[in-house]
């Protein structure tokens, strides 16, 4: 009786990931590490042997980082490590010689506007990177896309009552709760999102898997930071992924 109970919640949270998450269960089943093979049997020999990096649009192997462009969505696209990281829950990214992945991604953030051969403006675009229980696929991939118009309206209506501590957002986005903070175009260039949640929110260095991040450009310039921890039992697998619109229907407004 026990191991029937025990079989009955394991297939609800399989449910539960499969619903909340937005994926279908084809995309559940799909292979963990075939971001991972791209990378590693495309991208990066293409690269190295005949200096091209396709299926990748870019591969950097001096800084250690490659671009590859997502299957949804016009315009997404996803920066990845040429290393092999998991994701959130690498120690990799808590060491000072790790490069500061998300201000890459924004440094990369003009291929949206070449793809679509017109001006995606700064503030359309987003960062997000998802929890260990919100992702699908085990290699680290930050996804460069639109934000939701109505993510982005909430992110301006109370800038101004976020600060330079981590602290909760007033209302809930996308319908979970997230935590954020206020950082400078300095700050983020100088210092990594990852290395900001795991030193200053109490618990999160030692438990990186259960968060997942976002990174948006205020009006005034600056930036503000976004993580929600996985809560099962408020339906939460944290996937930051959900306050993005991979249609990017800001553009047409």
């Amino acid at each position: 009786m026990l191991r029937h109970r025990r079989t009955i919640v394991l297939l609800i949270l399989l449910l539960i990931v499969v619903v909340v998450g937005g994926l279908t269960l084809r995309q559940y089943l799909h292979h963990p590490d075939a971001l991972w093979r791209i990378v590693s049997e495309q991208c990066i020999p293409h690269q190295r042997d005949n200096q091209n990096p396709e299926p990748c649009a870019k591969v950097d192997l001096q800084t250690g980082y490659v671009l590859l462009k997502d299957i949804n969505g016009p315009l997404q696209y996803l920066l990845l490590p040429t290393a092999k990281m998991n994701g959130m829950e690498s120690p990799e990214l808590l060491q000072s010689k790790t490069a500061n992945f998300l201000w890459l991604a924004w440094q990369q953030r003009n291929v949206m506007s070449v793809r679509r051969g017109a001006h995606v403006s700064d503030d359309v675009i987003s960062l997000t990177i998802n929890s260990a229980t919100g992702r699908s696929q085990n290699q680290l991939h930050i996804h460069i896309s639109c934000l939701r118009a109505e993510v982005r309206d909430q992110l301006y209506q109370y800038a101004n009552a976020i600060h330079a501590d981590w602290q909760t957002f007033p209302v809930s986005l996308a319908g979970n709760q997230y935590i954020a903070r206020k950082v400078t175009t300095t700050e983020f260039s100088q210092h990594s999102p990852f290395m900001m949640l795991a030193s200053q929110v109490p618990q999160a260095r030692e438990n990186m898997g259960r968060y997942s991040l976002a990174m948006a450009q205020l009006k005034d310039g600056e930036w503000i930071v976004l993580a929600t921890e996985r809560n099962l039992l408020r339906f939460n697998l944290a996937s930051a992924e959900q306050l993005q619109d991979h249609d990017c229907r800001l553009l047409n407004k």
